[in-house]
């Protein structure tokens, strides 16, 4: 299994758990593993074989709007490796999911899906944006990113 491109950007390492996540996302959804027993059904990311509340096996995905908001962020700046100091200062976020507030997903702001990480303009990033999920394929693997939301 590769875990870099061949330009070096890191590819995610599915394992059992999480390799739904990433089957959903090549069709272009953004889903979250909940729990199925019938009196829980929390929400929880990342993916694992346990509820953390109730302590069920048992789990479902459920499909998500893909809105959030941008709960915190970071401009990595070099020294970096290799393939991302090419792009850098660009932006990493973590988003709040609006459907499930408790639920935090990292990744990149673009300005549209499959855009240079260095995309976005710094003077657009606030805590608190709101954002949409685009997909991009990268080697194989569909990552989800985030755009900013457009106001009208």
């Amino acid at each position: 299994m590769r875990t870099t491109t061949d330009s070096g950007l890191l590819l995610p390492v599915p394992d059992a758990d999480g390799a739904p996540f990433w089957e959903y996302t090549a069709r272009g959804e953004l889903r979250v593993q909940a729990c199925a027993a019938p009196d829980c059904g929390e929400l929880r990311f990342p993916p694992r074989p346990c509820c953390p509340h109730c302590g069920s096996f048992d789990s479902e995905w459920r499909l998500m709007s893909g809105r959030g908001r941008i709960w915190s962020y970071v401009r990595p700046h070099p020294p970096l490796l290799p393939a991302y100091a090419e792009q850098a200062p660009y932006h990493a976020v973590l988003v709040e999911l609006a459907d499930a507030p408790r639920i935090r997903m990292a990744g990149n702001l673009v300005r549209s899906a499959g855009a240079a990480l260095d995309s976005v303009d710094p003077a657009r990033l606030r805590i608190g944006a709101r954002v949409q999920v685009v997909f991009t394929e990268l080697d194989g693997v569909t990552l989800p990113q985030w755009v900013l939301e457009r106001t009208s």
